[in-house]
């Protein structure tokens, strides 16, 4: 239950609506950054929920739909590239990340208010009390959780995307700023979906 004590310790103090916030994407070249709120039940463990980077893709597929199915609510807030080089980067990562907390809904598909918020290593200007948690998805089950739903969500905008734009090798990088996404880029130059403050240093 280690992974549930900070959860427990705003439980006993009396928060009920406990949100658990991570983002995805924060260092990609292309697409979206996208994060996600969950608010899971109270003492519920699901067993494997960890930081997504150290899941399988099948394995947080899987989490995923668990997760999905037992959440009190989910939600989910992106940014465009667009956006993301008009205010930088760390900006657009807590707007996705006030997005999300404002889209959470549960399964009927109210819009749930919560009443405390845990974040993966960041801040965001809300009236909501609030912990910044380093390494938080590590130390969270529902940061971890949160973590899984919007790596799960991004990567499948990302096969999307591969789609549209088949010259880049979305589908196997994600976005990321692999060799070969790289050497797509030289070849081809950026699509209209790539953050051109993030490719100075490249082109």
């Amino acid at each position: 239950m280690e992974m549930l004590q900070l959860e427990s310790q705003l439980w006993d103090e009396g928060y009920e609506y406990i949100a658990c916030i991570d983002e995805v994407g924060r260092g990609c070249l292309f697409g979206s950054v996208l994060a996600a709120a969950v608010i899971m039940p109270k003492n519920y463990i699901i067993e494997g929920v960890r930081d997504s980077k150290k899941l399988t893709p099948k394995k947080r597929e899987a989490l995923y739909e668990i997760i999905k199915a037992n959440a009190i609510a989910i939600g989910v807030g992106t940014v465009t590239p667009e956006v993301i080089d008009e205010i930088n980067i760390k900006n657009a990562t807590r707007l996705a990340m006030k997005r999300a907390v404002l889209s959470l809904k549960d399964q009927s598909g109210s819009i749930i208010k919560p009443d405390y918020l845990l974040i993966d290593a960041e801040s965001i200007h809300m009236d909501i009390p609030q912990s910044s948690i380093i390494k938080g998805d590590d130390t969270s089950h529902g940061i971890a959780a949160a973590s899984i739903v919007a790596k799960v969500i991004r990567d499948r905008m990302c096969l999307k995307w591969a789609v549209q734009y088949p010259n880049y090798g979305l589908e196997q990088h994600k976005g990321y700023g692999t060799k070969l996404h790289v050497e797509a880029l030289l070849k081809f130059g950026p699509s209209q979906l790539h953050r051109k403050s993030f490719l100075k240093k490249i082109l």
